[in-house]
């Protein structure tokens, strides 16, 4: 009988042991490892821009006189960082890669672009997906946002600032529609230059999701300086 009770004993031991290191795994050593992978994007996106080796699209209304053939803009790459991401809502030092593509691989790296949605200040609905905890918790405050807010991005060559309109909105997974060009429960009506923002809910859970959409309001070229939305 002692001997079954110490087995028994040992294996809660055991059991316990295990579940505080995935404890510890899933809230301390993947926002490690995401916070680092995030980084490293930001700066090889710098490195990028400063070299000139990567040509984002033109912004919207922008016209390039050249004898040259126009070039196309580079397209967006699997897993490749192709912005930078601010919301000053979540914090002055709040600063986020996007990456194309939405699989658990890019997701763990950064914020993650929808394939086949609009690409940044072109014309239909750039949508954005970002674990809400785990990995970074990029979007942990989400629940902040608040129509008006901005949400700015940049390429490289120009910043682009959203404002929120509606949300965050609650949905369920299965809830497609959230990302189509012209959302069907965002209010807009038309098509336009459109952003949405998707996390999970509730905060550790996956059950639902949570939504914010915004319009494009302004663009500027990188020259210029920081949008007014970044300013402090």
């Amino acid at each position: 009988m002692r001997v079954i009770v110490r087995t028994v004993s040992e294996l809660c031991i055991t059991v316990g042991a295990l579940i505080v290191l995935f404890v510890v795994h899933v809230l301390f050593w993947t926002g490690v490892q995401a916070d680092s992978a995030m980084s490293d994007q930001i700066e090889q996106l710098h490195r990028q821009w400063s070299t000139g080796t990567m040509r984002p699209a033109d912004a919207p209304g922008e016209r390039r006189v050249s004898a040259e053939k126009p070039q196309k803009p580079v397209p967006y790459r699997y897993g490749k960082a192709f912005a930078i991401m601010y919301v000053p809502r979540l914090g002055s030092t709040w600063n986020k890669p996007v990456l194309e593509g939405t699989g658990r691989d890019v997701l763990a790296k950064g914020l993650a672009h929808y394939p086949r949605t609009a690409r940044l200040g072109r014309e239909g609905n750039v949508a954005v997906a970002g674990h809400r905890r785990t990995y970074g918790d990029p979007f942990k405050d989400f629940p902040r946002l608040r129509p008006g807010d901005a949400v700015v991005l940049t390429d490289g060559t120009t910043w682009f600032t959203y404002r929120i309109d509606k949300g965050p909105y609650k949905t369920v997974p299965a809830d497609v529609e959230v990302i189509d060009p012209v959302p069907r429960k965002s209010g807009y009506t038309r098509p336009g230059r459109y952003l949405t923002l998707t996390t999970c809910d509730p905060e550790w859970g996956h059950s639902h999701r949570l939504i914010v959409w915004a319009h494009l309001a302004s663009t500027q070229p990188v020259e210029a300086g920081e949008p007014k939305a970044l300013r402090r």
